[in-house]
């Protein structure tokens, strides 16, 4: 019976009613309202109630660590995933460079393939060209005013015009310095006019085909 009061005496001692003494400072029942008045900062050092009544600045100062520090765990798995995005971002990089090379390097293969086919075909055609070139000046001068020697002239000169559209043109060659890279001297004259090493006189037309020589020039070079 006198158990059964001290119990409640104790229980009317402690607002939570766990039995305890509310004056002592290690109660570790988990209440809210462990003491009449509440946990102070010093209690809360071995009071593990942290109800309403404890000191807000502790509570407060426990979640501003517990958000702004990191396990090495965590750390350890943020620096990798940093890594792994590095690593990523790199490949990508090397990748696109490596496509954007490879493109450049197909389009150039595609233009130089373009222009070897051109330049076979045009080559083909130049001595279409020189036998025009032949027939209208072989011809007589009264027959020049003739209908039908007027047309062959009109389509020789749309020729060369289709020429000069396509990225051919005749090379230079009387009265310029004598070129082994564009002209071919198959002639020498010592007693021609004009200085040493010029080409006084051209035997066949040569043509470039944009940056390339077509056929060189056969030409006559002064000695």
């Amino acid at each position: 019976m006198d158990n059964s009061k001290d119990k409640i005496d104790n229980e009317e001692t402690c607002n939570c009613g766990c039995g305890c003494n509310s004056e002592e400072k290690d109660c570790n029942c988990g209440c809210e309202n462990c003491g009449p008045d509440g946990c102070s900062e010093e209690d809360c050092k071995e009071c593990d109630c942290r109800g309403e009544h404890c000191e807000p600045g502790v509570e407060e100062n426990n979640d501003s660590v517990g958000a702004n520090s990191a396990s090495p765990n965590e750390k350890d798995e943020l620096t990798i995933a940093n890594e792994k995005i590095k690593d990523w971002e790199d490949k990508y990089k090397r990748l696109l460079a490596e496509f954007d090379n490879f493109r450049k390097r197909s389009e150039k293969e595609s233009a130089m393939m373009i222009d070897i086919g051109a330049s076979m075909i045009l080559t083909k055609i130049l001595p279409v060209a020189d036998n025009f070139e032949r027939a209208i000046n072989s011809i007589p001068e009264d027959i020049k005013d003739n209908a039908f020697v007027d047309g062959v002239d009109k389509i020789y000169k749309q020729m060369l015009k289709t020429f000069e559209e396509l990225g051919v043109k005749p090379i230079e060659a009387v009265g310029k310095p004598f070129d082994a890279n564009l002209h071919n001297a198959v002639m020498t004259d010592e007693n021609a006019e004009g200085e040493v090493d010029t080409v006084v006189e051209e035997l066949q037309k040569g043509y470039m085909y944009k940056d390339q020589v077509l056929r060189h020039s056969m030409v006559k070079v002064k000695k």
